[in-house]
């Protein structure tokens, strides 16, 4: 039985608990910039440029299966964000070697 019948959100948990507001906002701004350097190696022509195009694509298909699964296993939305976070340091790191 449902402790709370109205349906509002329980006061005394905490709001990140529901979503992890300011791991949002970091993986937002990480995110950008792994665009940003996506794009200066597009714009240099690169010679490994359609590699990095297909790989792109690639990662946010696997990823979004991913994040699918492991919310329809329970995981909750701070599970899914710390994931993509991981995923674009990991893009970071690589464009930036």
């Amino acid at each position: 039985m449902d402790d709370n019948p109205s349906g509002a959100p329980d006061s005394s948990a905490p709001l990140t608990d529901s979503f992890p507001w300011f791991a949002g906002a970091l993986l937002a701004m990480e995110a950008a910039e792994v665009i940003r350097l996506r794009l200066e190696k597009f714009a240099r022509c690169d010679a490994d440029v359609g590699d990095e195009a297909e790989l792109m694509v690639t990662e946010k298909i696997v990823a979004a299966l991913e994040a699918t699964a492991e919310l329809m296993a329970g995981a909750s939305p701070a599970v899914v964000v710390d994931r993509y976070r991981e995923h674009v340091a990991a893009n970071a790191k690589r464009l930036t070697a």
